[in-house]
C-alpha cells in the first residue's frame, strides 16, 4: 500500500524534493559516458522530471514511484509525446519491479528515505535483481557530511551505505557530491551487478 505522507505531500504541494529540473549529478554522469542508452528503471520518479530528461536521451524508462497522486502528474507531464518513457504505481520496498532486466537504475533520494538496516539492505537486494548483468545503479543519497541542517534530505552514513549495498552489488565509486538545489551534502553511489558473490573480510579478531 503507498505510503500516505507521500500522496498527502503531493496534494498539498509541499514537496521540496521536487525542483522541476533535472537532476545536475544525473546530467553530468550522462553526458560524461557513465551510461549509454538502455533499458532504464527510476526508483521514487515523483512528477517525473529525471525519467523525461533521460528518455530524450534516448534511454527507454520506467519510472515507478509509491504516490499514485505523483505517477499522474508525472503521465501528464508526457502530454502525449513520443517518447520511450513510461510511469506506474509501485512500491520498490515491497517488490521487485517485474518489467526487468534493466541496463540502468536510477534513484534520487529514495533509498535514503528508508531508516532501518534491513530496509536499505532489501532496496538494494532488490536492485540487484532488477539489474541485467553489467548493469549500474547510480544512488544519490543525503550525506552525513557538511555542517548541521536542520532540514533537507536524510543524513546516511557511508558506512550505512556499504553495508547495505556491498552485499548485493559491487561498489564501483562512492563520493561526495551535492543535492545542489538544497545546498545540501550528499552521496554519489554508483554500484554494478556482481558477477561474482562478495567475498569475506580477511580482517583478523
Amino acid at each position: 500500500m503507498p505510503h500516505p505522507s507521500w500522496n498527502e505531500s503531493y496534494a498539498s504541494g509541499e514537496l521540496p524534493w521536487d525542483t522541476g529540473e533535472p537532476e545536475p549529478l544525473l546530467i553530468e554522469f550522462v553526458n560524461s559516458g557513465g551510461v549509454a542508452p538502455g533499458r532504464t528503471l527510476e526508483i521514487g520518479a515523483g512528477t517525473g522530471t529525471n525519467a523525461i530528461w533521460l528518455a530524450e536521451r534516448g534511454f527507454d524508462v520506467l519510472g515507478i514511484d509509491v504516490s499514485p497522486l505523483a505517477v499522474q502528474r508525472a503521465i501528464a507531464k508526457m502530454d502525449g509525446r513520443n517518447l520511450c518513457c513510461r510511469f506506474a504505481t509501485w512500491d520498490f520496498l515491497a517488490a521487485p519491479v517485474a518489467d526487468g532486466p534493466f541496463q540502468f537504475v536510477f534513484d534520487r533520494a529514495c533509498f535514503h528515505v528508508f531508516d532501518e538496516p534491513e530496509e536499505h539492505e532489501r532496496f538494494a537486494a532488490h536492485v540487484a535483481g532488477s539489474l541485467m548483468p553489467g548493469g549500474l545503479w547510480l544512488s544519490l543519497i543525503g550525506s552525513t557530511e557538511g555542517p548541521p541542517r536542520e532540514v533537507g534530505p536524510p543524513r546516511r552514513s557511508a558506512r550505512d551505505v556499504v553495508r547495505a549495498i556491498e552485499p548485493a552489488l559491487e561498489i564501483v565509486e562512492l563520493r561526495s557530491g551535492e543535492f545542489r538545489a538544497h545546498d545540501a551534502k550528499a552521496w554519489f553511489c554508483l554500484s554494478r551487478q556482481r558477477m561474482t558473490p562478495a567475498q569475506p573480510s580477511t580482517r583478523r579478531g
